[in-house]
């Protein structure tokens, strides 16, 4: 039975010369690949207890909402500024290149609720951290955190502290 590393395509000097891009698409589309790591997204919730799963857009609604499917949890998406129609409350963060904001429902996560993250890849962790921020803002508690990937050069993993972070595949470089 072949690994999801197995499943992941590298592309080397993409975006720029020197970076190893590792495409997440390869694992989408392969039906063995997909089972495979959505299947090892949540044997790293082993013993977790949780409410609600948490995703980013995009790639953290694929692999989210059949984690939550399959262990029967409702599913909070978050996304870019101005894409959710209800009240939202936001958070900005940094990246390489600027500055982003991320927003979530007001009435997504009830205090006291106990929610799990799931993205693709952790890289800086600033969309995570500004994840975070949300959910504690309504009161919520983040028990676990899963990646598909992690990056380990960038050190993500550090801004994370005090979490509970898992990650399915970890690359040691950026």
């Amino acid at each position: 039975m072949k690994r999801v590393e197995e499943y992941v395509r590298s592309i080397p000097d993409f975006p720029e010369k020197g970076i190893i891009f590792r495409d997440v698409t390869s694992i989408l589309q392969d039906a063995d690949g997909l089972q495979l790591a959505i299947d090892e997204i949540d044997k790293c919730l082993d013993g977790a207890e949780y409410d609600v799963v948490v995703g980013p857009e995009s790639r953290g609604f694929i692999f989210g909402v059949p984690i939550a499917y399959k262990n029967h949890k409702s599913f909070v998406p978050v996304r870019k500024k101005g894409k959710l129609p209800c009240e939202t409350i936001s958070c900005d963060y940094d990246l390489e290149y600027g500055k982003a904001t991320v927003e979530i429902h007001k009435d997504a996560i009830k205090p006291g609720q106990k929610v799990v993250i799931i993205d693709d890849l952790i890289a800086t962790g600033g969309t995570t951290e500004a994840i975070i921020k949300l959910i504690e803002e309504l009161g919520g508690e983040v028990v676990k955190i899963v990646f598909l990937m992690e990056l380990k050069g960038l050190k993500g993993r550090e801004k994370l502290k005090g979490y509970n972070v898992d990650a399915v595949i970890q690359y040691e470089g950026n």
